[in-house]
């Protein structure tokens, strides 16, 4: 379906397949930082405070870049970096700018994620991830006249299927719950006030 063209040359089936599971299990993984993020704050024995959570993300993005840099030594990843920007459609220089500015991106993006766990909940900040996808894809067609193929087509209908059941799911609890509550009204006064 229009996707053999993401598969390296010289790669087997079986590294292939080794990396998708891979990349779903990152994504799953990612599910549950969200969450585990509020559960650190809520556990907190300090205020949570713009400091903390900046203290927080540090660690945490110091953490994910040792891991990976010790993964990329141990695997030779980084030899492969200037045979990539040599292949690179755009020239070198051009993938240099992508990856340092797709590093900065990234960061402003959790930045973004944690900032709204900070202030709401890790539910609004994985609903507001979901959101993006489809903008994302609609920019990309929009600015880098990318194809518009059927499989995208299907992905951003499912994902706007799902943001609006999801809404549509709470609009109904919401309105189920307030049917449910007991509505106290204050009996009328036989004594009126300020009649004089």
């Amino acid at each position: 379906m229009h996707t053999a063209s993401d598969k390296p040359a010289g790669e087997s089936s079986r590294e292939y397949m080794m990396g998708f599971v891979m990349t779903l299990g990152a994504a799953a993984l990612y599910g549950f930082i969200l969450p585990l993020v509020e559960l650190t704050y809520k556990k907190s024995r300090q205020e949570i405070s713009y400091t903390l959570v900046m203290e927080i993300q540090m660690i945490m993005c110091l953490l994910a870049t040792v891991f990976c840099t010790v993964g990329m030594l141990i695997n030779k990843d980084f030899q492969a970096i200037p045979r990539e920007a040599r292949d690179f459609e755009l020239g070198d220089a051009k993938y240099y700018h992508v990856v340092v500015w797709s590093a900065v991106i990234w960061q402003c993006f959790f930045l973004g994620a944690i900032g709204v766990i900070f202030c709401a909940s890790s539910l609004l900040s994985g609903i507001l991830i979901a959101l993006l996808l489809p903008a994302t894809e609609i920019l990309a067609v929009v600015f880098f006249q990318e194809k518009f193929q059927a499989e995208k087509g299907v992905a951003l209908s499912l994902s706007l299927w799902g943001f609006a059941s999801y809404f549509y799911g709470e609009m109904k609890e919401n309105k189920k719950k307030k049917l449910a509550a007991p509505q106290t009204l204050m009996p009328p006064s036989n004594n009126p006030v300020g009649n004089a």
